[in-house]
């Protein structure tokens, strides 16, 4: 089984399981994946990074490497927190916001949001500096 997260052209996104990748490509090629949120048949695979748990480590490897990876987890989860608490959420409305900021001034704080990655483009075109975070989730799996 393989899960991936799945966007639609509305750019809701939502996760799925398939028996494979060969599966997911299949049902795509069918017309046969549609958005849980607004019925869309234009729905595209996200790009995923693996899972990684102590099970995939060679026997032969040290514990170093997962306490690395747990130290990683860690500073990511006080980084989500700290941002949290000191910025202000914008949602799909970082690009709109974060011009308004740019551009005036007199309008400085902290924000975070979402961006396409067109979207993000045209921002650093603009000479808007964007940093990414990869966002821990609350939950564990």
């Amino acid at each position: 089984m393989i899960k991936y997260i799945l966007k639609c052209q509305n750019k809701h996104e939502f996760e799925s399981w398939f028996s494979n990748s060969v599966e997911y490509e299949k049902l795509k090629k069918k017309n046969l994946i549609e958005c849980i949120f607004c019925k869309s048949l234009d729905v595209d695979k996200s790009i995923m990074s693996p899972n990684i748990t102590k099970n995939l480590f060679p026997h032969n490897s040290s514990d170093s490497n997962i306490k690395e990876l747990t130290k990683i987890k860690k500073d990511l989860k006080k980084l989500k927190i700290f941002v949290e608490k000191n910025f202000e959420f914008v949602g799909d409305n970082f690009p709109k916001v974060v011009r308004e900021i740019y551009y005036d001034n007199n309008k400085k704080k902290n924000i975070y949001g979402t961006v396409t990655l067109e979207e993000k483009k045209e921002l650093v075109e603009e000479g808007i500096e964007l940093d990414s975070i990869p966002w821990i989730q609350d939950k564990e799996n």
